[in-house]
């Protein structure tokens, strides 16, 4: 962790820090993590779309959600933590990406008591919206777990042909970004303290 500190010292933060070991790890686990072998096709789910668009691969993850016009308070909320040139690494990266209907959802007050502190549980929270490596929604089965870049693991369930990371439903998959994919989703996961 410590290489790539002393790689990107004032750019990259936790998000960063974590990303070489967990790329690692989830290259080398062959236990139920981002590596499981497909057991679904996210074209057969009706409630969950997929956007393989060739255009917005040419962008990197935070370029694609800007550019999609839903995810504000993510961009603003990754700005204030210093995680926007983090996401702009190579990668490749899975961003969990919810949107601003799914920030809204939050208690009032709690993102302007987020933004207060960015460094500290705001980009927790962030990092917990991250997975090292590249997991397409074929990639994703039931029960299947990963590790995020903020340490602890999500749950991935499938259900009538719906895909819910810690019970929060996917809406639209497979969003092709050139560092890696954004899952749209219609909540904001919080990691357990």
């Amino acid at each position: 962790m410590s290489l790539l500190r002393k790689r990107w010292p004032a750019v990259i933060s936790v998000l960063a820090v974590a990303a070489v070991p967990l790329i690692i790890a989830a290259c080398g686990s062959s236990n139920s993590s981002a590596s499981s072998s497909p057991s679904m096709s996210a074209a057969a789910s009706p409630a969950m779309s997929t956007s393989p668009s060739p255009a917005m691969a040419q962008k990197d993850i935070v370029d694609t959600a800007v550019a999609a016009g839903q995810f504000k308070t993510l961009a603003t909320a990754l700005q204030a933590a210093g995680l926007v040139n983090a996401l702009k690494a190579p990668g490749p990266f899975t961003v969990f990406a919810p949107t601003d209907a799914a920030f809204a959802k939050l208690p009032k007050g709690t993102i302007a008591k987020l933004l207060k502190d960015p460094k500290g549980e705001l980009t927790k929270i962030l990092e917990y919206h991250v997975i090292a490596g590249k997991v397409m929604a074929a990639d994703i089965t039931n029960g299947m777990t990963a590790k995020t870049l903020e340490g602890s693991t999500v749950k991935f369930t499938v259900k009538d042909g719906k895909v819910y990371v810690n019970g929060v439903l996917v809406t639209t998959a497979d969003v092709a970004a050139s560092n890696g994919v954004i899952h749209v989703i219609n909540g904001v996961l919080i990691p357990k303290k």
